[in-house]
């Protein structure tokens, strides 16, 4: 694997760009990390399904310090609900090893297929709840958040995403928090949730072979270093602004965000020949 200057740079501003939106939006940052470090890695030469390998597991790798960087100022600004993040996180951990030793034994492409259609279903359920008006009831019971929790942790090692996309809305939808309650409380669940992934990626990749040099597993060290150094001063700076917008500004900027990664990752504007 040859490092140059721009693959450097590329790394650098995905690394702003994730930890950015882990603080503003609380979900990881996976949807960023996955495709930018997929397609930058197929062009050193490195084999498809090694890379979106390498992609995912490096990308919960980053996710574990830029998520604790972020969801210190979510706590200090009571978003952060700590029982539902303590359960929804360890449910997360047992999922996130289950969902890392599933995503090392299958193809890669039906990984990006995958990640793509999980993204639209996310954003289409998403998008059509309607809030009810006044207080919401909240289910705050040990079944339910662990329950959720090993979903988003399944969801969070196959697919190297962290458990937000999956847990934002369970919460908002499902359990009755408020937008920026499920940022802060899907920020701090991202913690364990990545741990499990991490290490399914660690262990499973180790005899692997193709992999770029500085691997350990299927996390690449030298992409973990650069991306984590970029965005864990970002994501707190990203907490900050997230509880100065309206919530259904932030809604919507989580949606048209998760539109563009899956059709970018079930290939459309490949299809189209739309250079984006």
């Amino acid at each position: 694997m040859e490092i140059n200057l721009i693959y450097l740079i590329i790394l650098a501003i995905t690394g702003i760009g994730v930890g950015f939106a882990t603080g503003l939006l609380g979900v990881g940052g996976g949807f960023i990390l996955v495709p930018v470090q997929f397609f930058l890695l197929q062009s050193l030469g490195i084999d498809p399904d090694t890379a979106i390998r390498i992609a995912f597991g490096t990308s919960l790798a980053v996710m574990l310090p830029t998520a604790l960087s972020g969801v210190y100022i979510h706590y200090k600004n009571s978003s952060v609900l700590v029982k539902p993040a303590i359960y929804m996180g360890l449910g997360g951990f047992f999922g996130g090893l289950v969902g890392g030793f599933i995503a090392t034994h299958i193809p890669g492409n039906i990984l990006k297929l995958l990640f793509g259609f999980l993204v639209f279903f996310v954003v289409i359920n998403f998008l059509s709840h309607k809030n009810p008006e006044g207080d919401r009831k909240k289910i705050l019971d040990f079944y339910h958040l662990i329950f959720y929790g090993i979903l988003a942790g399944i969801a969070s090692g196959l697919l190297g995403i962290g458990g937000g996309i999956v847990l934002i809305p369970i919460m908002v939808i499902l359990l009755g928090f408020s937008m920026i309650e499920a940022v802060g409380t899907s920020t701090a669940v991202i913690i364990l949730t990545s741990v499990g992934g991490i290490i399914s990626y660690v262990f499973n990749g180790l005899a692997a072979p193709g992999l770029p040099e500085y691997s350990l597993g299927y996390i690449n060290i030298l992409q973990l270093v650069i991306l984590a150094g970029f965005s864990i001063p970002m994501a707190r700076a990203g907490a900050k602004i997230a509880h100065k917008f309206p919530e259904n500004i932030l809604r919507y900027t989580f949606s048209i965000i998760l539109i563009y990664i899956g059709l970018k990752m079930i290939g459309v504007f490949e299809f189209l020949k739309i250079p984006l």
